[in-house]
């Protein structure tokens, strides 16, 4: 039975014999690579996911390839191609999985714009389930990917994505997926759960975790406490018993724990909708084999209430705690503690949120849908039918009308079907005796042939149904003429010459089937001829469409391997824009910078050195990392100079110079504790999105607080990308490079080792972030705490946050929030790179840090504890590498 539902799924959709082997293996699967070729697939080389084309799954939209500055051979496949709909208000793909309704379903949709359209603007749209919106698309970049993610029990055999154009630019897709699960897990009296966070805690590799490691194809992303310590174990988990939730081992072989023994495990949720339902699922494995006098039994607590245990674990086996009722607040918090009698500190493997989503609004009745949908192929109706006919109900399908029951569980029913002037041809469709509630068909003016069907009589709220100005042939039923008579059935047949329209035709039934019969088998076989020759044609015409997309590069002026697409100015229009190099305004390895204008406009205007040794090698760096890098927490660059031997750059100008300066005791003015959090914050983004917004990642090699910008708001932009180095997975966690840096900011790891990664960036910054909260300086030669990092954990153990923020605040900050962005500056300059938090996590806290600041609140949590915040944008969720 299951080889015959893909075998007529392969037929109907076209898939190759191939792609029907792949089908059958990843049985429950549908993965679409929108707007790639027609009939083409793949197999995903890091996933092993088998991925086919859209094109038999929707009907509107156009192909596009995103474009080649924001496409490398370390991006995903499934992202090289969006399919886009500049055309109509409401697209929609029409998945009809083999498992049928009632079961339920993971079904991901992913977006990543990539200036497909040239246009360098990011559109933002609605997505739709069915009648009901999921949620709204908004990227933060064109390199940005987000992925919108729900689990549902359709209660229709159709699954219908939709994208509706809002206003705010043309709508796009770039992959679309379907997996199906089993239905005694994410049990919830909701049939929807929209992903909020789906956790691997503790974990080794700092990779996102998949199919084949997980047979649903979740994705796991890395996480790590910043106070935490990872317990492991090579050991499968689950080997040989059957875990309902078929939680990947490579996820549960590791598991966070407190590094204090006698620490709580704690995180917390602050929603931006208080009124938000979530639901919560802890995964648990012990990975730690215990001797006969040890125990590890801990408690959870809710919002600082007895939740769940006493909990204890088996070794090598997976449990599950997860809420039976939703849980809403402005803040959640969730502590497991260990209970009196455990020898060992609570763990957590996994966790796992969702959020209720309420899919209330009725979609139309599967039998309603399945025949329009067949009418539609029938007679290739040409208007935009696509998603659920009737819902929702501000895009109706035209011409239909439907009726609403008074319950939200009420299917919807088509009541009204207007075809008229459709080019329809060939008879009337035996499908329609399916519309069981119709009262309302309007058939006229069109080509149907044959006879006017009995079934249209058994309609028993039919009472209006026209069939004028078509090639109808034979007699009227007996049934509809006495219906029309009585008055209960409003009915028009005239324009149709060989039909009777008399009850006194009947008795010429027969004599007319002689001719009929043949006439009629005789339009079918040429209609059919006509069919195979549309087929071809069409064929034909889509295989000579199929091209090369190429990139057009007119107006942009070479230099070098350099493709520049902004201005090139001369050196004597540099001297004009400087006065001559009037004002110096900073120094470095590359050489001078100076202040100027352009049209009114202050730059910063940076010259080669010719005493710079790598002054070329850095500038083609610099200007190849900023043309394909936009984020307004880096600086933008303005134009250049290359005349003979004079090289420069022009930026924009930061009013406020940079960081270090503001932190001196030299400066008049003191930066507040939340300035200082605010500045931190954005050189925070402006580094995680280098490493996590660009692909390939760019890994900066050269964070310090004078290559931190501040304009006249004090916005801070990271500066000075001489030294950046595109970061390649391909090549592994790391790439061997020559050690390039500043010295007190260079990672410890990198230096000895050569090996270069994120967590060098990761280290660097934490350093600039201890001079932001402590004002020292780096490096002091006199001191017997040489490095600010030695500094700080010394004065960490005094347990007095007031010794270490710079004195000159005078205990004007938060202390909390004091508490925790040490905490986090420390985490990013451990010895060990595995043990640093990425910089997702360091913006995520710090803007913690900034929210504990504005808005001071009593916290109620032990420092001590190994404390986590899942406030992330739910929608960059990464794909496994």
């Amino acid at each position: 039975m299951e080889m015959l539902k893909y075998l007529l799924f392969a037929y109907f959709c076209g898939l190759s014999l191939n792609a029907l082997v792949h089908a059958q293996a990843q049985s429950g699967f549908i993965s679409i690579d929108c707007g790639i070729a027609e009939n083409t697939s793949y197999t995903d080389k890091t996933t092993g996911l088998y991925y086919i084309s859209d094109s038999s799954f929707i009907e509107t939209g156009v192909s596009k390839s995103i474009s080649l500055q924001y496409n490398s051979d370390t991006r995903e496949q499934q992202f090289w191609n969006v399919r886009s709909f500049p055309d109509g208000i409401k697209n929609c793909y029409t998945l009809k999985p083999a498992q049928g309704r009632g079961n339920r379903y993971l079904i991901r949709a992913s977006f990543m714009y990539g200036n497909y359209d040239s246009k360098d603007t990011i559109p933002a749209f609605d997505l739709y389930l069915g009648a009901n919106k999921w949620d709204s698309v908004k990227l933060d970049n064109a390199s940005s990917i987000t992925v919108m993610e729900i689990m549902h029990i359709p209660s229709s055999n159709y699954v219908f994505v939709c994208l509706l154009n809002t206003g705010y630019g043309t709508p796009f897709i770039s992959a679309l997926e379907l997996r199906h699960l089993t239905n005694n897990t994410y049990r919830t009296p909701s049939e929807s759960l929209v992903l909020y966070r789906r956790l691997d805690m503790g974990t080794i590799t700092n990779k996102s975790i998949r199919y084949k490691d997980d047979a649903f194809d979740r994705i796991w992303r890395p996480y790590h406490f910043l106070f935490g310590e990872t317990l492991s174990t090579l050991l499968a988990i689950d080997s040989g018993a059957q875990n309902i939730y078929q939680l990947p081992s490579v996820v549960m072989q590791t598991a966070a724990t407190p590094k204090n023994a006698s620490s709580n495990l704690e995180f917390y949720m602050r929603p931006s909708n208080p009124t938000a339902q979530y639901y919560v699922y802890m995964h648990f494995a012990e990975v730690e084999k215990l001797e006969a006098n040890q125990s590890r039994e801990f408690n959870i607590y809710q919002n600082d209430e007895y939740w769940n245990g006493p909990i204890t674990l088996d070794y090598l086996h997976s449990t599950t705690i997860f809420s039976t009722s939703p849980v809403s607040g402005d803040r959640i918090d969730y502590s497991i503690r260990k209970t009196e009698t455990s020898t060992h500190p609570p763990i957590l493997s996994a966790l796992e949120v969702y959020i209720v989503h309420d899919l209330s609004e009725s979609q139309t009745d599967d039998q309603d849908v399945d025949l329009i949908i067949n009418v539609k192929k029938k007679y290739g109706v040409k208007r935009n039918w696509q998603g659920d006919p009737c819902a929702p109900k501000a895009y109706i399908w035209e011409g239909l009308n439907c009726s609403y029951g008074q319950e939200s569980h009420d299917p919807v029913r088509i009541i009204s079907l207007n075809l008229s002037s459709g080019g329809l041809t060939g008879d009337i469709a035996s499908y329609i005796s399916d519309l069981t509630m119709i009262e309302s068909l309007d058939l006229s003016n069109n080509s149907l042939t044959g006879s006017v069907p009995d079934f249209l009589s058994k309609l028993q709220y039919l009472k209006f149904l026209d069939l004028s100005a078509n090639n109808l042939t034979g007699s009227i039923p007996i049934e509809l003429l006495e219906r029309s008579t009585s008055g209960s059935l409003q009915l028009s047949v005239s324009g149709n010459p060989e039909l009777c329209s008399s009850s006194s035709c009947k008795n010429n039934k027969n004599k007319n089937n002689k001719f009929v019969v043949p006439l009629i088998a005789s339009m079918a076989t040429l209609f059919v001829l006509l069919i195979a020759l549309a087929i071809l044609w069409t064929l034909k015409r889509r295989k000579g469409a199929v091209g090369v997309n190429t990139n057009k590069t007119k107006g942009i002026r070479k230099f070098g391997s350099l493709q520049l697409a902004n201005h090139q100015f001369t050196y004597s229009e540099i001297l004009d824009m400087t006065n001559n190099f009037e004002r110096v305004i900073g120094r470095g390895g590359f050489g001078t910078v100076y202040h100027g204008y352009l049209n009114n406009i202050q730059v910063a205007v940076k010259m080669l050195s010719e005493s710079s040794s790598q002054g070329y090698k850095e500038f083609q760096a610099e200007v190849k990392l900023l043309m394909r890098v936009h984020h307004r927490n880096l600086t933008s660059l303005v134009g250049y100079c290359k005349e003979d031997s004079y090289l420069g750059l022009i930026y924009e100008y930061m009013a406020n110079g940079n960081l270090q300066r503001h932190l001196s005791d030299k400066n008049a003015y003191t930066l507040s504790w939340e300035d200082r959090m605010r500045i931190a914050v954005d050189a925070a983004q402006g580094l995680e999105y280098l490493h996590n917004g660009c692909k390939p990642p760019i890994i900066h090699r050269d964070i310090k607080t004078t290559n931190i910008l501040l304009n006249e708001k004090l916005q801070a932009k990271l500066a000075d990308f001489g030294l950046s180095r595109a970061f390649s997975f391909e090549s592994g966690t790391h790439l061997s490079t020559a050690v390039a840096g500043t010295l007190g900011y260079l990672d410890p790891e990198y230096y000895m080792s050569n090996w270069l990664h994120e967590k060098s960036d990761v280290y660097s910054f934490g350093v600039a972030l201890l001079e932001i909260i402590t004002s020292r300086p780096v490096l002091v030669q006199t001191d017997d705490k040489p490095h600010i990092s030695q500094w700080v954990s010394f004065m960490v153990e005094t347990g007095e946050i007031k010794n270490i923020i710079d004195p000159r605040l005078r205990d004007n900050f938060n202390i909390s929030s004091a508490w925790k962005a040490v905490e986090i500056a420390s985490a990013c300059v451990r010895r060990k790179s595995i043990e640093r938090p990425t910089m997702n996590q360091v913006v995520m806290e710090l803007k913690e840090c900034l929210a504990l600041e504005i808005a001071p609140r009593k916290d109620g949590h032990d420092t001590n504890n190994s404390i986590m915040n899942l406030n992330v944008d739910t929608h960059l969720t990464p794909f496994a590498r």
